[in-house]
């Protein structure tokens, strides 16, 4: 049979959060949040078929399909079997992104040696427990703890939640920040980003997006928001700062983690591309897991 793929919209956040959020899977591309605000550089499409949610994706400048490991109650061979016919359809073997320790168990017992892995650490996600960010105990957190003291002793703050109402005042901060990076980043990958964050500020009420803002003297000079990925895994999907503000980050990363619903153990603060300060910035913050991610390649049938 022919998947009925069809472009993923935000008015399907019910039917595909229903697979997504009861699931194990703690990777960050299972938010649909995420999904569907990048979806413009993907041609995210999705379907379900006897059971299983099926994400079919285009990468290299859109002239490579992939897919995403399926999820959901239905026979996993059986939807493993229709993403490799839509593939090889496509002209190319079967190709899977983001798979887990978990998706590779699941795909290895129902098709024992069928796809070779290679491991991606540019796009393992860094997954902290929540408490962890929100008390920041210990002596591995002295570092932050002096940088949060620091900017309480300069600087009166509060801290409030994000409202459809804030959102235009979000977007100057952003604004600010992608003039001040961008010449010392890629532009095309900033403005990418920048795309998906005007995008979801937009539709923040729609995508079921929870953030929160860090004022002073009434200005935002910090914001952050993300969305769930499952029942028990907080996707942070940005975070901007004016760095005119010293500790503006740390003091907003352990703010939002302190206003966070208890239900969320843990808290995936996604990947650091490769780039070295942000490697150092995640790793600083003592990850519990460091969730890696393979690509899955199948095997051609002997």
């Amino acid at each position: 049979m022919k998947i009925p793929f069809k472009p993923i919209e935000i008015e399907d956040r019910d039917i595909i959060t229903s697979f997504t959020i009861p699931s194990n899977y703690k990777n960050c591309d299972y938010s649909f949040a995420n999904i569907c605000s990048w979806r413009f550089l993907y041609d995210s499409e999705f379907a379900i078929v006897n059971g299983s949610l099926l994400i079919r994706f285009w990468i290299e400048n859109k002239t490579r399909v992939a897919y995403m490991t399926p999820t959901g109650q239905g026979n996993l061979k059986q939807a493993i079997d229709l993403l490799e016919a839509d593939s090889l359809e496509q002209g190319h073997p079967l190709c899977m992104l983001g798979v887990t320790p978990d998706a590779k168990e699941e795909l290895e017992k129902a098709i024992p040696g069928g796809f070779f892995y290679i491991p991606e650490r540019n796009y393992f996600d860094y997954i902290y427990l929540r408490e962890d960010l929100a008390t920041l105990k210990g002596k591995k957190y002295q570092a932050k703890r002096n940088h949060i003291n620091k900017f309480n002793k300069k600087f009166a703050y509060e801290y409030i939640p994000i409202t459809p109402e804030l959102v235009p005042e979000c977007l100057q901060l952003e604004c600010k920040w992608y003039k001040a990076n961008r010449e010392d980043n890629d532009e095309e990958d900033l403005n990418d980003e920048r795309r998906s964050i005007i995008y979801a500020l937009n539709h923040y009420d729609e995508l079921g997006l929870i953030g929160g803002a860090i004022c002073v003297d009434h200005q935002i000079v910090a914001f952050t928001f993300g969305a769930p990925i499952n029942h028990n895994t907080f996707g942070v999907h940005v975070e901007k700062a004016n760095v005119n503000y010293e500790g503006a980050y740390a003091v907003i990363n352990k703010e939002f983690a302190s206003h966070l619903p208890e239900k969320y153990t843990y808290v995936n603060r996604e990947e650091d591309l490769g780039i070295p300060g942000l490697r150092q910035a995640k790793l600083s913050y003592n990850p519990f897991i460091l969730l890696e991610k393979s690509a899955a390649i199948k095997k051609p049938a002997k």
